[in-house]
């Protein structure tokens, strides 16, 4: 599936903006370093609106879903911790 590379390699072009900005910034971000992350970001939801799009789902279900998730896990203690199903 063509989207989740795309949606790898973008990430990880937001990951290495973020990296150098740490690195050789003192974790400053200039004007111009945010519209690179913008452009990167842009790239990143167009795969993800792609991926989305090929599993039969909406962005709005999934993001609908999502703090759904986050709600329930607040409300059981369970933000804190790893795995997927806490």
């Amino acid at each position: 599936m063509y989207p989740v590379l795309g949606l790898a390699g973008e990430t990880g072009e937001v990951a290495e903006k973020i990296k150098k900005i740490l690195r050789d910034k003192d974790g400053v971000v200039s004007d111009e370093d945010r519209e690179e992350i913008k452009k990167e970001l842009g790239d990143v939801l167009w795969y993800l609106s792609r991926l989305s799009a090929e599993m039969g789902l909406s962005l709005e279900d999934v993001a609908q879903s999502n703090i759904e998730k986050l709600f329930s896990r607040l409300e059981r203690g369970k933000i804190q911790g790893e795995g997927d199903n806490r």
